[in-house]
């Protein structure tokens, strides 16, 4: 996932069946009954590129922030490790009514938060109700509640959530406004974890302040209590070290690894050669151009699936000349991204024909690819009356993502391409959380380069999240004749219960979102990767680039 930058639609499709029923355990497995490790003790050491800016999940909007309460918290559902697919967490099943609007969840009865206090359907309750009265400043930054339940309690009438009960001591029934695919899967978002209601009133965990362009945050953000394998126990930020330690009452496998520390190293090679060094036992998104030189070293670069999309952004109301079709197809004919995959992308690298990689339902496996062609990119800037249109093309700096590595080559090899059909290209950069974010949402340039990585395996998570609110996307797409149906048959579809209806409805708005709107230029999927060193045992990389570290152990320590 990117950091978002401003509420999406209300509605975030699953893949779920309107009644499920999952007696299967979590993958976790067993182990409990009242925790206690086995082995030696040690210490796993993982770089992070980033520090985050506290600990409450809920208030979270980015991938380091989430890399660390990952392994503090477990939600109501969870994701299979290794996969995108969703399995039962603290709960072990759950089922709904004939429409959709009332779930109920049977819970685990074995699990105590990290301060001793008990899980049960009435913390169920009131981590939702937590979540859904949020003051003006927790409204802003509770984003992804935002993002899937589309409102607060000042604001039912949006809101998907509408209340929660606790019919037993480890039954939660919760009621929502109308029928999503995208409930109840959106519980497996780390986002939505549950938290000890205790800790949480004891301190004032919605005290949330708006300060300057951001919050200001209560104690409790810096102190967390969740149910999850690792307990948090404090954050040097003049070390840039954050170190959790094994909760010995988990519910599930006892984590192999007495200590979990994040060291936070924001440049790349300083990572590698801290790793190299032996300082730390890993990190994420090793440039691929090092992923031979860290294997040759001895290093262990376990690469992940491909779960994301790299597109090229337009924006038709920065420059009205981005409205016609025959320009936007033009430029997808302009660009070589065979070549550009195949140089600029690690191996494993796809060609991208959609907004959505191939192991979603709902995509759409007749569509080809957009030949490159200059030749006719040429025609269609000639008959659009383009011919020699200037496109502001911004990259971002001082980042790399699951879907593009290295930014300034990609902008350089696709820069190239457009040139050679005449278009003459403006450049813009900035540094990725030092403006370029805000700028793309601001829709200060006419093409740009970003991307997704799903939070869970559903059509509505890639092309919902893109275009299915007409006013909240970064694509212009409000004023374009087509924006508000798009947006309609998105919401549509996303409401279809049928599994299998509901995966051809989006097949269908994939056709039609690449051969009649192409609204943006898919590019690629990537697989990106991560490196840990050769006595590290236990990793299992997962492509939603959410890996949970409480099977990983270091040999010899």
């Amino acid at each position: 996932m990117r950091a978002i930058r401003k509420v999406a639609s209300a509605a975030v499709a699953g893949v779920l069946a309107l009644t499920v029923a999952s007696c299967a355990e979590s993958e976790r497995g067993e182990g409990g009954e009242g925790g206690g490790r086995e082995g030696d003790e040690s210490t796993f050491t993982f770089g992070a590129a980033g520090a985050p800016e506290m600990f409450d999940p809920l208030y979270a909007t980015d991938g380091e922030t989430f890399r660390v309460t990952r392994q503090m918290f477990d939600g109501l559902l969870g994701i299979e490790a290794g996969s995108a697919e969703v399995v039962p967490e603290l709960a072990t099943e759950w089922t709904s009514n004939e429409e959709g609007t009332e779930w109920a969840f049977t819970l685990r009865d074995d699990v105590t938060f990290h301060d001793g206090e008990p899980f049960n359907a009435e913390a169920v309750c009131a981590n939702f109700e937590r979540m859904f009265d949020q003051n003006e400043a927790g409204q802003v930054a509770a984003e992804y509640w935002g993002y899937v339940m589309g409102g607060f309690a000042n604001d039912p009438e949006s809101s998907l959530y509408e209340s929660c009960e606790a019919t037993d001591e480890f039954v939660a029934t919760v009621n929502i406004t109308r029928a999503t695919s995208g409930f109840p899967t959106m519980l497996s978002l780390s986002s939505l974890a549950m938290q000890s209601p205790k800790a949480m009133t004891d301190g004032d965990a919605n005290g949330i302040e708006a300060q300057g362009e951001g919050f200001s945050f209560p104690d409790y953000a810096q102190n967390p209590v969740g149910t999850g394998p690792f307990k948090f126990v404090e954050y040097d930020q003049a070390t840039g070290a954050i170190e959790l330690e094994a909760n010995d009452d988990f519910w599930g496998e006892a984590p192999a690894s007495s200590s979990l520390v994040f060291r936070v190293i924001p440049d790349e090679s300083t990572r590698r050669q801290e790793l190299e060094a032996g300082s730390i036992d890993g990190y994420d998104l090793p440039n691929p151009a090092d992923w031979a030189g860290l294997e040759d070293g001895g290093n262990q670069v376990e690469v992940r699936d491909p779960f994301n999309i790299f597109y090229l952004g337009l924006n038709p109301e920065t420059n009205p000349q981005l409205k016609d079709l025959k320009v936007r197809q033009a430029l997808y004919h302009a660009l070589d991204r065979d070549q550009l995959v195949s140089t600029q992308l690690p191996e494993g690298a796809q060609v991208a024909t959609q907004f959505m990689p191939s192991t979603v339902g709902g995509y759409n496996s007749e569509l080809q690819p957009y030949a490159y062609d200059p030749e006719k990119a040429r025609q269609l800037l000639a008959e659009a009356g383009a011919e020699g249109m200037t496109l502001t093309f911004a990259y971002p700096t001082e980042v790399s993502r699951p879907y593009m590595p290295d930014p300034q080559k990609l902008y350089e090899a696709m820069r190239t391409n457009l040139e050679d059909v005449g278009i003459k290209v403006d450049v813009k950069t900035a540094s990725w959380n030092g403006g370029y974010l805000d700028n793309v949402t601001a829709g200060k340039y006419d093409a740009y380069l970003l991307g997704w990585t799903g939070d869970y395996d559903a059509a509505f998570n890639f092309v919902g999240t893109f275009f299915g609110n007409l006013k909240e996307n970064d694509f212009g797409t409000e004023v374009m004749p087509w924006g508000e149906a798009l947006a309609d048959d998105l919401q549509a579809a996303d409401a279809v219960v049928d599994e299998d209806e509901r995966a051809a409805a989006f097949e269908d708005i994939n056709r039609q979102i690449m051969e009649e709107y192409l609204p943006g230029l898919p590019i690629s999927h990537s697989p990106p990767a991560l490196v840990v060193g050769a006595d590290v045992e236990g990793v299992i990389p997962s492509p939603l680039t959410a890996e949970e570290f409480a099977s990983v152990s270091v040999g010899g320590r």
